[in-house]
């Protein structure tokens, strides 16, 4: 590492020891922010700088992401380069605005289906994730997540007049093995009973 001799060695030794991923490449947007929002959690805990956050993720990327990251980074001034200008150069080569308004409409139109409501919660948070003018707005979001179910399970959410996403999700996962439980019952299979203790 150039640029501020013994002190950035110890930065760099300091980071290491954090274990952080390497990054290469990969078609998949979440292990994309992931590595990015894995390695900024130790950055904020080691309170690193913006020029010390630039160097430390650059040292980890390798193989095709270190030969985009070295024809990249001659039209880069790294004097200057801040971690946010760092992230914006590379999202635009990992996960580019078409990606993001891919996944904005795929959220947008986001449906259980035949999913299960654990299923739908994984989609509809990961699609949060990327749409945060929804994730931000209580209300809406809470609205968005319960437009998106089967309309009987809608019905039993709304009856439960919630407030909150949480309340919403813990609701549906309840109503949806009402409904396993109903179905059972109605075929002649009741669902397991634990024996009870003698008293």
């Amino acid at each position: 590492m150039q640029g501020r001799g013994p002190n950035l060695r110890l930065v760099y030794e300091r980071f290491r020891r954090m274990s952080p991923k390497e990054f290469s490449r990969t078609t998949d947007l979440m292990i994309t922010e992931g590595w990015i929002k894995s390695i900024e959690v130790i950055f904020d805990l080691m309170e690193l700088t913006d020029a010390d956050r630039v160097r430390c993720s650059t040292f980890l990327l390798s193989r095709d992401a270190r030969l985009w990251w070295d024809s990249a980074f001659v039209s880069v001034n790294l004097q200057t380069l801040s971690w946010n200008g760092f992230k914006e150069i590379f999202y635009s080569k990992y996960f580019t605005e078409e990606v993001r308004s891919r996944l904005t409409r795929e959220f947008v139109t986001l449906r259980q289906g035949d999913n299960s409501v654990a299923e739908f919660v994984r989609k509809f948070e990961r699609g949060c994730h990327f749409v945060p003018l929804i994730a931000n707005d209580v209300q809406g979001k809470l609205r968005h997540f319960m437009d998106g179910f089967r309309p009987i399970l809608r019905h039993d959410v709304r009856v439960a007049g919630l407030t909150t996403y949480a309340i919403a999700v813990s609701r549906a996962l309840a109503a949806e093995q009402d409904q396993r439980d109903i179905d059972n019952d109605r075929q002649g299979k009741r669902p397991y009973q634990a024996p009870q203790q003698p008293q």
